[in-house]
């Protein structure tokens, strides 16, 4: 797994991919002001590293968890909305491309 296989950047987000804590984590953070939200706004989801359990939602990787998700694209929304932006605007590294049940 390289460095471009664990980051991403789109639309003014960048995301990043790490696995620490017996978690598969992928955060995102906007670098660009957006009209809801502004730039530095972060948000996280996490799963376990068997990848199989829910999929937790936070204001960062380490933050506590606000909600947990079965699927990929339910959390993506919810990152959406905290961020500000559209889910479909959410650059995905490859290695996170299959994280959900």
């Amino acid at each position: 797994m390289t460095d471009d296989d664990r980051t991403a950047e789109a639309n003014g987000i960048r995301a990043s991919y790490e696995e620490a804590d017996g978690e598969r984590r992928l955060s995102f953070e906007t670098i660009d002001a957006t009209e809801e939200g502004r730039a530095g706004s972060t948000a996280a989801i996490a799963q376990n590293l068997e990848g199989y359990a829910m999929l937790k939602v936070r204001p960062t990787a380490a933050g506590d968890e606000i909600e947990r998700y079965y699927g990929f694209d339910m959390a993506l929304d919810h990152v959406g909305e905290l961020l500000g932006v559209s889910p479909r605007e959410l650059p995905i590294p490859d290695v996170a491309a299959d994280m959900g049940m």
